[in-house]
């Protein structure tokens, strides 16, 4: 295939070099040759076929192609696809077929884009290492002992072993972005209402976020572009105009947390890089400010209180009832809802939603969820705050690099602290971006993150190039 961003495909399907059927084809011969990192719950594969000469037939008449023709793309398995399977890798979704289409992926479709499969992740979005999935574990490619990342590990591995253009994941605390550092890929979250969740299975409410796994940044700022504007079907969409693109600046200030660049766990090779590349951003231009933030050590505790109390009242839904998988060994409606949920939710779904449940109890309502509330209150004051100083705040995606499969599978809450660095752009509702910053002595990847104000999704993709810039010079 010629081609690495959408601009150089299109290029290439006009000038006749390639066909769209050929990507197609490209795509599931590599789909295949990746089966043993277990990426794809599903594949389109005759589907996808079918699309590509369609648009080949178009392509030679001469007819009005959409926006994103050629561009060809997975789905992280919680966003539903009308007439395909969608079970946000639970077993409680067996067999559920959608009855509509996200409007996001829709808005996509609409502009000619094909959709390759699905992509495994954790169950219902919950986890950060893709090892809670009723499909088994999504193996990192750079070293298959490894964790993809969570919950979107297999949208992130899908776009690292090329099996699609981009992939459309979703980020509750860093789901698009911590997965993307890890296998060495961008990943982006936009502000929160700036796509719509219509369509996209709920884990918290107020958090969930369409967000972009791919190769390219202008590639990822396209894709989140075309999915953005109001629906009316969520009435959480914003209005707020979509800004294309915004001209570059010739120096940008970026702020960073000193307690975050040296954290005591860090691991050395992230720091050192951090580090550096702070000291070039500085040599070329741009203003690197620290700045305090000391809600540091309160972000996870508030994050998994309020995700887990949406949770419970989102997956209540699933009672055996009206859709998906219900139990045989039932014999009365109240064993129905038990034992269906019993035998249909895993372990860390069940986990978090007793812990839900529990701080939304009329006597921890206020011990527990009031007070994280207030708390995201704060950290938002605090954020908006910095960045209302600074063009952006920039910090490491993650702390460690990948770990092994199984190794953390003792101290969940090891890994939720994993999210500290991911969870402050859902918390506050604003725009994130991880890039790919370097590799330990081992080869894993990490990432870089840049944050910005609410609704400033095109001058984060500068931003964005700006460090680029700065980690190829």
């Amino acid at each position: 295939m010629k081609g690495k961003s959408l601009k150089e495909i299109q290029d290439g399907i006009r000038q006749g070099e390639q066909t769209v059927l050929e990507i197609v084809d490209y795509y599931l011969e590599n789909i295949e040759a990746s089966a043993a990192l277990n990426i794809y719950v599903e594949v389109f594969a005759e589907e996808a076929k079918a699309q590509a000469k369609v648009l080949d037939q178009k392509v030679q008449a001469g007819e009005q192609l959409g926006s994103l023709f050629g561009a060809v793309i997975s789905i992280k398995d919680v966003i539903c696809y009308q007439g395909h399977k969608v079970t946000a890798a639970s077993k409680i979704l067996d067999g559920f077929t959608s009855q509509f289409t996200a409007t996001a992926l829709q808005r996509l479709l609409d502009q000619d884009v094909i959709v390759i499969g699905r992509t495994n992740c954790d169950e219902f979005a919950m986890g950060s290492s893709n090892e809670n999935s009723v499909y088994g574990v999504t193996k990192n490619g750079v070293d298959p002992s490894r964790i993809a990342g969570g919950s979107s590990g297999g949208a992130a591995v899908s776009v690292q072993q090329d099996t699609c253009l981009v992939s459309l994941g979703t980020d509750t605390g860093g789901s698009v972005r911590q997965p993307a550092a890890f296998n060495g890929v961008i990943g982006m979250k936009p502000s929160y209402g700036r796509i719509s969740r219509y369509g996209v299975i709920a884990y918290g409410s107020s958090f969930d976020q369409i967000g972009v796994i791919g190769h390219v940044l202008e590639d990822v700022g396209q894709f989140i572009h075309s999915m953005s504007g109001r629906d009316e079907m969520d009435g959480t969409s914003s209005s707020t105009t979509v800004l294309q693109e915004v001209a570059p600046a010739s120096s940008y200030k970026f702020a960073y947390i000193d307690e975050v660049m040296n954290h005591p766990k860090m691991d050395q090779s992230i720091r050192e890089a951090s580090q550096e590349l702070l000291k070039n951003l500085t040599s070329q231009g741009n203003s690197v400010n620290e700045v305090t933030f000391p809600l540091l050590k309160y972000l996870v505790p508030a994050y998994y209180v309020l995700t887990t109390a949406e949770a419970s009242s989102n997956l209540g839904r699933y009672d055996g009832i009206r859709y998906g998988h219900r139990s045989e060994k039932a014999d009365s409606i109240d064993n129905v809802y038990q034992q269906t949920r019993n035998e249909g939710f895993g372990k860390e779904v069940k986990r978090r939603i007793m812990l839900g449940t529990f701080v939304l109890s009329s006597g921890y309502y206020d011990a527990y969820y009031t007070k994280a509330q207030k708390v995201r209150r704060l950290v938002t004051e605090a954020i908006d705050s910095i960045l209302s100083e600074n063009d952006c705040l920039i910090l490491p995606t993650s702390m460690n690099v990948a770990w092994q499969i199984g190794s953390m599978d003792h101290d969940p809450v090891a890994v939720y602290l994993s999210d500290i660095f991911t969870v402050i752009a859902n918390l506050t509702g604003i725009p994130a971006l991880s890039i790919p910053l370097g590799k330990d002595e081992s080869g894993n990847p990490f990432g870089m993150q840049v944050m910005s104000k609410s609704y400033t999704e095109a001058q984060l993709i500068e931003l964005g190039k700006v460090v680029q810039n700065t980690l190829t010079h």
